[in-house]
C-alpha cells in the first residue's frame, strides 16, 4: 500500500491539489479552445450550453456583469456557434442555445485536451471509476450557488 493511501490528507492539501489540477485542466482547455479561434471565456460559455440558458444565468455562471455576456454571445452568434431564442414563458428573457456547429466545436475542444487526456490515461480502469465516483459525490456541493 502506498504512503498516500495510509494517511488522511489535510483539507488544505486536498484544496491545493484540486486547485492545481483545476488550473492545469483550465490551461489545457484554453489551449484547445484557442486552436478553434475561441477565447477561454467564449469556450466556457459554449461548454455551459447543455440546454437553453438565459443571458442572466450565463452572467451568474461566469460571475460577471450581464453586459459582458452580451459581447461574448454576440461574437459566438456571429460565428454560428450559438443563437438567441425568446423564453417561451417570458418573451422578454433571451435564452442562449448552442447550435449543432457549436456543440461539435465544443466536442472537438474537449477531445483535443491532450494534457488532460494524457493524465487520465495514467489511471487504470478501477482508479478511473473511483475518481469518477468521488468527483460525482463532490459535484453537487461544489456547484451549489450561495443564496443572494
Amino acid at each position: 500500500m502506498s504512503t498516500a493511501a495510509t494517511h488522511r490528507p489535510a483539507k488544505l492539501q486536498l484544496l491545493e491539489l484540486l486547485a492545481a489540477i483545476g488550473t492545469a485542466q483550465w490551461r489545457d482547455f484554453a489551449a484547445a479552445a484557442a486552436r478553434y479561434g475561441l477565447t477561454s471565456t467564449q469556450a466556457k460559455v459554449l461548454a455551459q450550453l447543455e440546454g437553453p440558458v438565459p443571458m442572466r444565468g450565463l452572467a451568474s455562471l461566469l460571475a460577471c456583469d450581464a453586459s459582458n455576456v452580451t459581447g461574448i454571445v454576440d461574437r459566438l452568434e456571429a460565428r454560428g456557434l450559438v443563437r438567441r431564442e425568446p423564453e417561451p414563458r417570458d418573451r422578454r428573457v433571451k435564452n442562449v442555445v448552442a447550435t449543432d456547429e457549436g456543440r461539435e466545436t465544443m466536442r472537438r475542444v474537449r477531445e483535443e485536451m491532450q494534457a488532460t487526456h494524457g493524465a487520465l490515461d495514467t489511471l487504470d480502469e478501477a482508479e478511473g471509476a473511483a475518481l469518477y465516483a468521488l468527483l460525482e459525490r463532490l459535484r453537487p456541493a461544489m456547484e451549489r450557488r450561495p443564496e443572494a
